[in-house]
């Protein structure tokens, strides 16, 4: 059965990719339709003063302009009332996954929501939460010998990290990932979503919390259903990539923008991040780099908090850098300059000036340039030499198409000489305007800019 499956799998991918402009990236379980694609997290809870599906699919039109193409629901199933954390509880402590949590809405509202977003060509996934349940979940009763016993105690041991250490998440339960059985029921709880609403993958909480072997044959049998599903994990564990996982988490490369963008640090630790992925990470795999999500929000500030005005130049840089998938928060389009409350509602204030048409223009310059694809779609990035710590350039290029990036993260203008530019007149792609550039020269920046030069 799996033998057949992953043989008719290659084939269908060696057939589309015989019509794609991209060559093979070696991984037939990259959905074609991702290559160019970008992701939106969606708070359902702090999205709209209701927090429903109904009110957050009125914005489905809005994104679409925007250019978004894969929404990210953060958890939607019913939140364990038993060692409740604040009034509303945490999203991640799940008391059933087969049924959703009836504050969002129906059954009815959720199959209308995905049926809208398919209709205007996103794509939905949602979060899942594999390593814990909340202590009201039926498995506590009905299968005891499902969760993580403490060594010392022998009782059943709340929330651990994904490197198996104690935490303070007291609302949670720790699943035990050497029982069989329970890991056969998580698969199809999983599947369940895929058949009953046809969504279009997950993004996998902690996924370093379970071994390699799970995932790959998680992966497998999850695309048993649909080939074209995508699958992102909240980790760095590298071989996540080759356990069948479309996409990791670009935490490390996340501080490192905060340290450039937000502390002065020297561009020099982004070209050392580069050389130590390409060492390590594979090609073909993507890499999901950010300068906010609901962690970062809630916990460690707001993006100008982190960075200040730095956040347009650090988003390009997420949204151009090889191997790279950007993501945007709920609310990062009009500037989220505070923390949501985690456990309680706290809606997010739309009124606040918005920032649309820069991020549909990254958002597009990404989806256009054929250099920028993700994974090993894209072309190879080449550093070019400035004279200034505080700004970071290089080239990608991809047969004919050609980008150049320029980003100044210094709260002054600068005027930079540059080196070994690939020569030529190119498209600056935020005002259309035509710039020619020397092999060697000079260029001013503004204060907190960016230019991007772009050649077909």
């Amino acid at each position: 059965m799996k033998k057949t499956f992953l043989a008719l799998l290659l084939l269908s991918f060696m057939a589309c990719s015989e019509n794609s402009e991209y060559p093979d990236s070696g991984h037939p379980f990259h959905p074609e339709w991702s290559k160019n694609a970008n992701i939106y997290e969606v708070n359902i809870r702090q999205y709209t003063p209701e927090g429903t599906f109904s009110a957050f699919q009125k914005h489905l039109p809005r994104l679409k302009k925007m250019g978004v193409n894969i929404l990210w629901l953060m958890p939607i199933q019913p939140i364990g009332k038993v060692k409740r954390k604040g009034l509303l509880g945490s999203y991640y402590s799940i008391s059933d996954y087969t049924a959703i949590n009836t504050e969002f809405g129906s059954e009815q509202d959720f199959l209308e929501l995905v049926s809208n977003a398919h209709e205007l060509g996103l794509k939905l996934i949602l979060d899942w939460v594999p390593n814990h349940t909340a202590w009201d979940h039926e498995w506590i009763s009905d299968h005891p010998d499902y969760y993580y016993k403490d060594k010392s105690t022998g009782v059943i041991s709340n929330g651990r990290d994904d490197q198996n250490n104690p935490t303070d998440w007291t609302d949670v339960a720790e699943l035990d990932y050497e029982n069989i059985a329970m890991q056969k029921d998580m698969k199809k709880e999983m599947l369940w979503w895929i058949t009953n609403f046809q969504i279009d993958g997950f993004r996998c909480d902690m996924a370093g919390g379970q071994t390699d072997e799970f995932w790959k044959e998680t992966n497998t049998f999850l695309r048993s259903e649909n080939k074209d599903i995508f699958m992102l994990a909240e980790s760095e564990h590298i071989p996540l990539h080759n356990s069948n996982f479309d996409m990791t988490y670009g935490w490390e490369f996340h501080h490192i923008i905060n340290k450039v963008a937000g502390e002065g640090q020297d561009v020099q630790i982004i070209d050392d991040y580069l050389q130590k992925q390409k060492r390590m990470f594979p090609s073909d795999g993507y890499r999901m780099y950010f300068i906010d999500n609901h962690d970062e929000n809630s916990w460690n500030g707001t993006v100008e908090s982190r960075i200040g005005k730095n956040a347009h130049p650090a988003f390009i840089l997420c949204s151009t850098m090889s191997q790279g998938m950007p993501l945007i928060y709920s609310g990062q389009e009009v500037g989220l300059n505070k923390s949501l409350r985690f456990f309680s509602r706290d809606t997010i204030d739309w009124k606040t000036p918005s920032q649309a048409e820069f991020y549909s223009k990254a958002l597009a310059l990404k989806k256009s340039q054929s250099s920028l694809a993700n994974g090993g779609w894209g072309g190879d990035q080449k550093r070019i030499q400035t004279n200034n710590k505080s700004v970071y350039s290089f080239s990608r290029k991809k047969g004919r198409n050609s980008v150049i990036v320029f980003l100044n993260f210094d709260n002054k203008d600068v005027q930079v000489t540059y080196k070994d530019v690939p020569k030529g007149t190119y498209t600056n792609w935020f005002n259309d305007e035509d710039v020619t550039i020397k092999k060697n020269g000079e260029i001013f920046l503004a204060p907190n800019s960016f230019l991007v030069l772009t050649k077909d």
